[in-house]
Parts: structure tokens; sequence; C-alpha cells
């Protein structure tokens, strides 16, 4: 049995593919860039500023603190009107619902801490979870392990006794660097070889794989 369970928010938890792409659109739009949808969505999980950066890089727009920083604002202004366009996955609340109380629990999320507040609040899931980390929090992005060792750390466990929950390569692999276990569910924008390919403890199709529990309880 794990002490703690680390989920990730977007593509884990949330649906939030399309809010996010939208959001990132309307940011760029406003600087007069342009970029394909595809391009933002699989960069998700890594953060809007490494992915503004990317962008601009890609535009041939140079990179600097005040343009990123703005556009960073302007996406989570955007992501938070269209809220209304995340849902929750299924099964996301009843498997926090089975795991709450039983070990202890964070988000550890790349999404900015204004959006993720407002969404677990409009969700109704900011009480489920003892530690909230965002991209704020930490000065690397996964898939450097950084935000799943300080979410353990402020949890009190050490990482080996830690589970993480993700949708992305990325978290995949900053979690197999932090030495937790990890469940990778599809429900993002990777593939199960895509995920398999950076070997997680476990793949499943999405939260209503009962492994999932079975798994972080023992």
């Amino acid at each position: 049995m794990f002490e703690a369970v680390i989920f990730d928010w977007d593509g884990t938890l949330g649906d939030t593919r399309q809010a996010i792409v939208i959001a990132f659109q309307k940011a760029l739009s406003e600087i007069d860039c342009r970029v394909s949808d595809e391009f933002i969505e699989r960069r998700i999980g890594i953060g809007a500023a490494d992915t503004f950066r990317d962008i601009l890089l890609e535009a041939k727009i140079q990179p600097n603190v005040e343009i990123v920083s703005r556009l960073v604002d302007r996406k989570s202004y955007w992501e938070i009107e269209l809220a209304d366009l995340v849902k929750l996955f299924p099964c996301a609340e009843s498997v926090l619902l089975e795991l709450h109380g039983k070990v202890k629990m964070g988000l550890a999320s790349m999404n900015n801490l204004s959006v993720i507040r407002h969404l677990l609040k409009a969700k109704g899931l900011e009480n489920y979870f003892d530690v909230v980390l965002t991209a704020e929090s930490i000065s690397r992005s996964k898939p450097d392990p950084e935000i799943f060792l300080m979410t353990a750390a402020q949890l009190g466990v050490n990482p080996e006794s830690c589970v993480v929950v993700e949708d992305s390569v990325f978290g995949v692999k900053a979690a197999r660097s932090a030495g937790m276990g990890c469940v990778a569910v599809t429900t993002g924008v990777y593939s199960s070889l895509e995920l398999e390919a950076e070997k997680p403890s476990l793949i499943v199709k999405n939260l209503c794989d009962k492994r999932i529990t079975s798994f972080i309880l023992g």
C-alpha cells in the first residue's frame, strides 16, 4: 500500500483539452501569432510558460520574460472564462472519494494556480487534496521531478511511498525520475504505446478501471 497518491489535473482528472487549446489560441491572437492546435496539445503537461516559449521560437519571436508572462496571464484568464467547457472524466470523483481518508492526497499540475483553484471549486473537488502545487510552485517543469518531490515533501511522505496518476509522457517521466509508482491513463493526448515506452507501473484506459485503487491501496 502506498502512503500517498499525487494526481495530475489536465487530461487526468479534468477533460481540459478543448479549453486549454482555445485559451492558448486566444492569448496568441492578441500578439497576432498562430500555431496549430496539435502543437499546443502535444505540450499539455509542461506548463504554459514553456509552451509559449516553444511557440514563440517556432514563430521566430524572441520569447523574453515579459511577453511570456503576459501570455501566461492571458491564457489563464481565458481558461477560467472557458471553465464551463471543462468536464470531469468519468469516475474521477468516485476514485477520489474511494481514496479519500485512506491515503494522503496531492494535486501536482503544471497549470497555473488561478486556473486550478477556480476549476477545483467549480467542480467541487477542493476538499479532496491535502496539498495542491502548480506551475508557480516550482522552477523546473515536468518532465523534471521537482513538482512531485515537492508535493511528497509537503505531504510528509517519502517519494518511494507515493504513486502518481498521470496522462502525459512528461508526467510519467517525472514520476519515474522521482522514484515514485505511476499509473498512466490514456485520457490525454498520448497513446498507450507512447505511455508504455516510459514504463509506468500500470496503464489503464480510464479512471473507471478498478485496478487503480487496488494498486494504490494494495
